[in-house]
């Protein structure tokens, strides 16, 4: 049910992207902070809404069908403004692109999945990924901001670049799960031989 307080917190999380991206635009240094804070609560609420939706028993098809969507569409819009608006160095928008393809990539995966009626779990290097990845958008959201005696951007584009080397890793064994089971072919239904008029 969408009403259900793990479903809203899920639907939060879409409803902060504009409210990061508006951070883009509001001076140095509260835009960046208010950006990462808003992030950092975001992030909380993934944590939350899963473990209410466990605690409640009140884990849904559409609130696993959302959370995944949440995620992403908050990721890329952050990665793709963090891009746009050079806040980060050119290279860094090959683990940025990596993280992105491989969002893409295990969608389809899943989606595909589903209609075999099979569920493939997070792996514990993937939730790793996930929390490295995390890490890095809130400390690139902060970026110039940061404290001065610390390389804050180059921090968040490290832990971005060993995100991105978890990406291609997870998304290979997420890949190479999903052809297992792609492999089984089906036999193909033999079309029914017209009977003869007696």
């Amino acid at each position: 049910m969408l009403t259900t307080l793990p479903n809203l917190l899920t639907l939060s999380r879409i409803a902060a992207i504009p409210l990061v991206i508006i951070t883009f635009y509001i001076p140095s240094p509260w835009g960046p902070w208010i950006g990462c804070c808003l992030f950092a609560l975001a992030g909380f609420t993934d944590w939350l809404d899963g473990k209410l939706a466990r605690l409640w028993e009140q884990q849904s098809e559409l609130g696993r069908f959302l959370d995944p969507i949440a995620d992403k569409l908050l990721v890329a819009a952050i990665l793709f403004m963090l891009a746009a608006l050079q806040r980060v160095s050119a290279p860094t928008i090959f683990p940025a692109l990596v993280i992105l393809g491989r969002e893409i990539l295990v969608s389809g995966l899943r989606e595909h999945l589903a209609t075999l009626k099979v569920r493939v779990p997070s792996s514990r290097l993937a939730k790793w990924k996930t929390g490295i990845q995390m890490g890095a958008i809130g400390v690139l959201l902060v970026g110039d901001a940061g404290p001065a005696f610390l390389p804050v951007t180059l921090i968040g584009e490290l832990m971005l670049w060993a995100a991105a080397v978890l990406t291609l890793i997870t998304g290979y064994d997420y890949l190479r799960a999903g052809l297992d089971h792609m492999s089984e072919e089906t036999p193909p239904v033999k079309a029914a031989k017209p009977s003869s008029a007696t």
